[in-house]
Protein backbone atom coordinates (compact mmCIF):
# COMPACT_ATOMS: atom_id res chain seq x y z
CA UNK A 1 0.00 0.00 0.00
CA UNK A 2 1.28 3.43 -0.84
CA UNK A 3 1.78 5.79 2.09
CA UNK A 4 -0.14 9.04 2.27
CA UNK A 5 1.08 12.54 2.91
CA UNK A 6 -1.80 14.88 3.75
CA UNK A 7 -1.34 18.61 4.19
CA UNK A 8 -4.16 20.92 5.10
CA UNK A 9 -3.98 24.62 5.71
CA UNK A 10 -5.31 28.12 5.47
CA UNK A 11 -4.24 29.59 2.18
CA UNK A 12 -4.00 33.24 1.28
CA UNK A 13 -3.69 34.86 -2.10
CA UNK A 14 -2.49 32.38 -4.70
CA UNK A 15 -1.70 32.41 -8.37
CA UNK A 16 -2.61 29.24 -10.24
CA UNK A 17 -0.26 27.79 -12.81
CA UNK A 18 -1.11 28.59 -16.40
CA UNK A 19 -2.93 26.14 -18.58
CA UNK A 20 -2.86 27.66 -22.03
CA UNK A 21 0.63 26.55 -22.97
CA UNK A 22 3.36 24.35 -21.59
CA UNK A 23 6.93 25.12 -20.73
CA UNK A 24 9.41 25.27 -17.85
CA UNK A 25 9.36 25.85 -14.11
CA UNK A 26 11.52 27.61 -11.57
CA UNK A 27 12.30 27.15 -7.90
CA UNK A 28 9.44 27.85 -5.56
CA UNK A 29 7.55 27.73 -2.32
CA UNK A 30 5.38 30.46 -0.85
CA UNK A 31 5.61 31.78 2.70
CA UNK A 32 3.97 29.63 5.32
CA UNK A 33 3.49 29.26 9.03
CA UNK A 34 4.69 26.39 11.20
CA UNK A 35 4.29 22.80 10.06
CA UNK A 36 4.51 19.56 11.95
CA UNK A 37 4.52 15.96 10.77
CA UNK A 38 3.62 12.79 12.56
CA UNK A 39 4.02 9.30 11.24
CA UNK A 40 1.28 6.88 10.33
CA UNK A 41 2.13 3.30 9.36
CA UNK A 42 2.20 2.79 5.62
CA UNK A 43 4.37 1.08 3.06
CA UNK A 44 4.87 2.38 -0.49
CA UNK A 45 4.73 -0.05 -3.36
CA UNK A 46 8.36 0.63 -4.25
CA UNK A 47 9.83 -0.30 -0.86
CA UNK A 48 7.98 -2.37 1.76
CA UNK A 49 8.07 -1.70 5.45
CA UNK A 50 8.25 2.06 5.23
CA UNK A 51 6.22 4.75 6.97
CA UNK A 52 4.88 8.09 5.81
CA UNK A 53 4.13 11.46 7.37
CA UNK A 54 0.89 13.29 7.88
CA UNK A 55 1.28 17.02 8.23
CA UNK A 56 -0.56 20.30 8.51
CA UNK A 57 0.63 23.65 7.17
CA UNK A 58 -0.84 27.10 6.97
CA UNK A 59 0.23 29.34 4.09
CA UNK A 60 -0.21 32.92 3.00
CA UNK A 61 1.67 34.24 0.01
CA UNK A 62 1.65 37.44 -1.96
CA UNK A 63 4.06 35.93 -4.48
CA UNK A 64 3.54 32.16 -4.46
CA UNK A 65 6.44 30.17 -5.80
CA UNK A 66 9.02 32.79 -4.84
CA UNK A 67 11.53 31.94 -2.16
CA UNK A 68 11.14 34.94 0.12
CA UNK A 69 14.65 34.70 1.55
CA UNK A 70 16.10 35.41 -1.89
CA UNK A 71 15.72 39.11 -1.15
CA UNK A 72 16.33 38.83 2.59
CA UNK A 73 20.03 38.10 3.12
CA UNK A 74 19.60 37.40 6.85
CA UNK A 75 17.42 34.36 6.10
CA UNK A 76 18.47 30.97 4.87
CA UNK A 77 17.66 30.05 1.27
CA UNK A 78 17.18 26.52 -0.19
CA UNK A 79 19.54 27.08 -3.14
CA UNK A 80 22.38 28.14 -0.85
CA UNK A 81 21.59 25.36 1.64
CA UNK A 82 21.72 22.85 -1.22
CA UNK A 83 25.06 24.31 -2.27
CA UNK A 84 26.28 23.76 1.29
CA UNK A 85 25.10 20.14 1.32
CA UNK A 86 27.09 19.54 -1.87
CA UNK A 87 30.24 21.05 -0.41
CA UNK A 88 30.05 24.38 -2.25
CA UNK A 89 31.10 27.79 -0.95
CA UNK A 90 28.25 30.08 -2.00
CA UNK A 91 26.31 30.39 1.23
CA UNK A 92 25.92 32.67 4.24
CA UNK A 93 26.07 32.08 7.98
CA UNK A 94 22.28 31.87 8.04
CA UNK A 95 22.38 29.17 5.37
CA UNK A 96 24.99 27.19 7.30
CA UNK A 97 22.96 27.36 10.52
CA UNK A 98 19.80 26.23 8.76
CA UNK A 99 21.58 23.49 6.81
CA UNK A 100 23.24 22.17 9.96
CA UNK A 101 19.87 22.16 11.72
CA UNK A 102 18.50 20.03 8.88
CA UNK A 103 21.56 17.75 8.99
CA UNK A 104 21.09 17.28 12.73
CA UNK A 105 17.48 16.18 12.23
CA UNK A 106 18.22 14.15 9.07
CA UNK A 107 21.93 13.19 9.01
CA UNK A 108 21.58 11.70 5.50
CA UNK A 109 20.67 15.03 3.87
CA UNK A 110 24.11 15.39 2.25
CA UNK A 111 23.87 11.85 0.87
CA UNK A 112 20.41 12.64 -0.50
CA UNK A 113 21.61 15.87 -2.13
CA UNK A 114 24.51 14.08 -3.79
CA UNK A 115 22.26 11.25 -5.00
CA UNK A 116 19.91 13.80 -6.56
CA UNK A 117 22.80 15.58 -8.27
CA UNK A 118 24.27 12.33 -9.57
CA UNK A 119 20.87 11.31 -10.95
CA UNK A 120 20.65 14.58 -12.88
CA UNK A 121 24.06 13.89 -14.42
CA UNK A 122 23.17 10.31 -15.40
CA UNK A 123 19.75 11.27 -16.75
CA UNK A 124 21.17 14.12 -18.85
CA UNK A 125 23.90 11.91 -20.28
CA UNK A 126 21.41 9.10 -20.98
CA UNK A 127 19.02 11.44 -22.79
CA UNK A 128 21.82 12.87 -24.90
CA UNK A 129 23.38 9.50 -25.72
CA UNK A 130 20.44 7.10 -25.86
CA UNK A 131 17.55 9.35 -26.88
CA UNK A 132 19.49 11.87 -28.96
CA UNK A 133 18.11 14.88 -27.08
CA UNK A 134 19.90 18.09 -28.00
CA UNK A 135 17.83 20.69 -26.11
CA UNK A 136 17.47 20.98 -22.33
CA UNK A 137 15.40 23.30 -20.13
CA UNK A 138 16.53 23.15 -16.49
CA UNK A 139 14.06 24.93 -14.19
CA UNK A 140 14.86 25.68 -10.58
CA UNK A 141 18.49 25.17 -11.53
CA UNK A 142 19.92 26.64 -8.34
CA UNK A 143 23.49 27.80 -7.80
CA UNK A 144 25.77 26.35 -10.52
CA UNK A 145 27.68 23.33 -9.19
CA UNK A 146 29.99 21.29 -11.38
CA UNK A 147 29.34 19.26 -13.31
CA UNK A 148 26.57 21.53 -14.60
CA UNK A 149 23.85 20.19 -16.85
CA UNK A 150 25.23 22.00 -19.90
CA UNK A 151 28.68 20.51 -19.27
CA UNK A 152 27.21 17.01 -19.28
CA UNK A 153 24.99 17.55 -22.32
CA UNK A 154 27.60 19.40 -24.35
CA UNK A 155 30.19 16.82 -23.34
CA UNK A 156 28.13 14.32 -25.33
CA UNK A 157 27.17 16.74 -28.11
CA UNK A 158 28.85 20.18 -28.30
CA UNK A 159 25.87 21.58 -30.23
CA UNK A 160 23.44 20.80 -27.39
CA UNK A 161 21.37 23.82 -26.30
CA UNK A 162 20.68 24.45 -22.62
CA UNK A 163 18.51 27.05 -20.90
CA UNK A 164 18.59 27.46 -17.13
CA UNK A 165 15.74 29.14 -15.26
CA UNK A 166 15.45 30.26 -11.65
CA UNK A 167 13.79 33.10 -9.75
CA UNK A 168 16.61 33.79 -7.29
CA UNK A 169 18.74 36.92 -7.99
CA UNK A 170 21.70 35.16 -6.35
CA UNK A 171 21.46 32.36 -8.88
CA UNK A 172 21.27 34.95 -11.65
CA UNK A 173 24.56 36.50 -10.57
CA UNK A 174 26.30 33.14 -10.50
CA UNK A 175 24.79 32.10 -13.82
CA UNK A 176 26.04 35.25 -15.51
CA UNK A 177 29.53 34.55 -14.23
CA UNK A 178 29.32 30.92 -15.37
CA UNK A 179 27.95 31.46 -18.86
CA UNK A 180 30.10 32.66 -21.71
CA UNK A 181 33.18 31.46 -23.53
CA UNK A 182 32.61 28.16 -25.30
CA UNK A 183 29.00 28.00 -24.07
CA UNK A 184 27.98 31.35 -25.56
CA UNK A 185 25.06 30.94 -27.95
CA UNK A 186 24.36 27.39 -26.75
CA UNK A 187 23.61 28.14 -23.09
CA UNK A 188 21.34 30.81 -21.63
CA UNK A 189 19.70 31.81 -18.34
CA UNK A 190 16.11 32.98 -17.83
CA UNK A 191 15.15 34.84 -14.66
CA UNK A 192 11.53 33.76 -14.13
CA UNK A 193 9.12 32.24 -11.63
CA UNK A 194 8.06 28.60 -11.53
CA UNK A 195 4.47 29.48 -10.70
CA UNK A 196 4.26 31.64 -13.83
CA UNK A 197 5.40 29.16 -16.50
CA UNK A 198 4.38 31.51 -19.29
CA UNK A 199 7.07 33.93 -18.13
CA UNK A 200 9.62 31.23 -18.90
CA UNK A 201 8.11 30.15 -22.21
CA UNK A 202 7.83 33.71 -23.48
CA UNK A 203 11.29 34.82 -22.34
CA UNK A 204 13.56 35.97 -25.21
CA UNK A 205 16.44 34.03 -23.65
CA UNK A 206 14.50 30.83 -24.19
CA UNK A 207 13.36 31.45 -27.76
CA UNK A 208 16.83 32.72 -28.73
CA UNK A 209 18.39 29.43 -27.61
CA UNK A 210 15.82 26.63 -27.79
CA UNK A 211 13.54 25.72 -30.68
CA UNK A 212 10.24 24.62 -29.13
CA UNK A 213 9.40 22.90 -32.40
CA UNK A 214 12.06 20.29 -31.63
CA UNK A 215 12.22 17.84 -28.66
CA UNK A 216 13.27 19.31 -25.31
CA UNK A 217 14.23 17.64 -22.04
CA UNK A 218 12.44 19.48 -19.22
CA UNK A 219 14.40 19.08 -15.98
CA UNK A 220 12.56 19.67 -12.69
CA UNK A 221 14.98 18.26 -10.16
CA UNK A 222 14.33 18.91 -6.46
CA UNK A 223 12.02 21.85 -7.18
CA UNK A 224 8.38 20.76 -7.28
CA UNK A 225 8.35 19.95 -3.56
CA UNK A 226 8.64 23.72 -3.00
CA UNK A 227 5.28 24.19 -4.74
CA UNK A 228 2.31 23.76 -2.42
CA UNK A 229 -0.93 22.10 -3.42
CA UNK A 230 -2.70 25.48 -3.42
CA UNK A 231 -0.28 26.61 -6.15
CA UNK A 232 -1.50 23.89 -8.56
CA UNK A 233 1.80 22.03 -9.17
CA UNK A 234 0.29 19.55 -11.64
CA UNK A 235 -1.16 22.35 -13.75
CA UNK A 236 2.27 23.98 -13.85
CA UNK A 237 3.93 20.83 -15.16
CA UNK A 238 1.14 20.20 -17.68
CA UNK A 239 1.49 23.77 -18.90
CA UNK A 240 5.20 23.35 -19.38
CA UNK A 241 4.88 20.01 -21.15
CA UNK A 242 2.05 21.36 -23.27
CA UNK A 243 4.46 23.76 -24.98
CA UNK A 244 6.87 20.96 -25.90
CA UNK A 245 6.54 18.72 -28.96
CA UNK A 246 6.34 14.93 -29.13
CA UNK A 247 9.50 13.05 -28.10
CA UNK A 248 10.26 15.66 -25.45
CA UNK A 249 11.10 14.34 -21.99
CA UNK A 250 10.35 15.12 -18.35
CA UNK A 251 13.13 14.59 -15.80
CA UNK A 252 11.91 14.99 -12.22
CA UNK A 253 12.98 14.30 -8.64
CA UNK A 254 10.81 14.94 -5.60
CA UNK A 255 11.14 14.59 -1.82
CA UNK A 256 8.97 12.03 -0.06
CA UNK A 257 8.18 10.91 3.49
CA UNK A 258 7.21 7.41 2.35
CA UNK A 259 10.34 5.75 3.71
CA UNK A 260 10.57 7.39 7.13
CA UNK A 261 9.77 5.45 10.28
CA UNK A 262 7.99 7.09 13.21
CA UNK A 263 11.16 8.51 14.79
CA UNK A 264 12.47 9.83 11.47
CA UNK A 265 9.11 11.36 10.60
CA UNK A 266 9.09 13.20 13.92
CA UNK A 267 12.55 14.65 13.17
CA UNK A 268 11.37 15.50 9.65
CA UNK A 269 8.95 17.94 11.25
CA UNK A 270 11.99 19.95 12.36
CA UNK A 271 13.23 19.99 8.79
CA UNK A 272 9.90 21.29 7.51
CA UNK A 273 9.94 24.02 10.14
CA UNK A 274 13.48 25.06 9.15
CA UNK A 275 12.49 25.52 5.52
CA UNK A 276 9.33 27.37 6.47
CA UNK A 277 11.30 29.79 8.61
CA UNK A 278 13.40 30.49 5.52
CA UNK A 279 10.23 31.31 3.57
CA UNK A 280 10.29 28.16 1.41
CA UNK A 281 7.87 25.54 2.77
CA UNK A 282 8.63 21.99 1.73
CA UNK A 283 5.80 19.66 0.61
CA UNK A 284 6.81 15.98 0.54
CA UNK A 285 4.63 13.81 -1.69
CA UNK A 286 3.91 10.10 -1.88
CA UNK A 287 4.85 7.76 -4.69
CA UNK A 288 1.34 8.03 -6.10
CA UNK A 289 1.37 11.83 -5.89
CA UNK A 290 4.75 12.09 -7.62
CA UNK A 291 3.62 9.64 -10.30
CA UNK A 292 0.83 12.08 -11.20
CA UNK A 293 3.43 14.43 -12.69
CA UNK A 294 4.13 11.75 -15.30
CA UNK A 295 0.53 11.04 -16.32
CA UNK A 296 0.14 10.69 -20.07
CA UNK A 297 3.87 10.15 -20.58
CA UNK A 298 5.85 7.02 -21.43
CA UNK A 299 8.03 6.16 -18.43
CA UNK A 300 11.57 5.07 -19.17
CA UNK A 301 12.84 2.04 -17.26
CA UNK A 302 13.17 1.35 -14.41
CA UNK A 303 10.25 3.72 -13.71
CA UNK A 304 9.75 5.95 -10.68
CA UNK A 305 12.41 4.84 -8.20
CA UNK A 306 14.92 6.09 -5.68
CA UNK A 307 17.40 8.39 -7.50
CA UNK A 308 20.42 6.11 -7.09
CA UNK A 309 18.48 3.17 -8.54
CA UNK A 310 17.83 4.90 -11.85
CA UNK A 311 20.44 3.56 -14.31
CA UNK A 312 23.17 3.36 -11.64
CA UNK A 313 26.77 3.71 -12.73
CA UNK A 314 29.83 1.85 -11.45
CA UNK A 315 30.39 4.48 -8.76
CA UNK A 316 26.76 4.74 -7.65
CA UNK A 317 26.31 3.58 -4.01
CA UNK A 318 24.23 0.41 -4.07
CA UNK A 319 23.27 -0.05 -0.43
CA UNK A 320 21.43 3.22 0.15
CA UNK A 321 17.80 2.93 1.28
CA UNK A 322 14.77 5.19 1.05
CA UNK A 323 15.59 6.50 4.51
CA UNK A 324 19.02 7.57 3.21
CA UNK A 325 17.64 9.14 0.03
CA UNK A 326 13.98 10.01 0.73
CA UNK A 327 12.97 11.00 -2.78
CA UNK A 328 11.75 9.67 -6.09
CA UNK A 329 13.24 10.10 -9.55
CA UNK A 330 11.99 9.37 -13.01
CA UNK A 331 12.35 10.12 -16.72
CA UNK A 332 9.47 9.93 -19.20
CA UNK A 333 8.86 10.75 -22.88
CA UNK A 334 5.97 12.71 -24.30
CA UNK A 335 4.31 10.56 -27.00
Amino acid sequence: MTGTTRWTGRTGQTRPGGTARGGGSGSGGGRAGAAEAEATPAAPASEPGAASATGAASASATQPGRAQSATQPGRAHPARMYDYYLGGRDHSEADVRAAEAVATALPTVRTAARANRDFMVRATRWLAEERGVRQFLDIGSGIPTEPNLHQVAQGVSPEAKVVYSDNDPLVLRHARAMLGGDTEGNTAYVHADLTDPESILDAPGLSDTIDLGRPVALSLCAVMHFVGDEQHPYDIVRTLLGALPARSHLVLTHTTADFLDAAQAKRAGEVLETYEKGGSPLRPRTHREVARFFEGLEMAGPGLVLPHRWHPGPDTPARLTGADVPSYAGVARKP
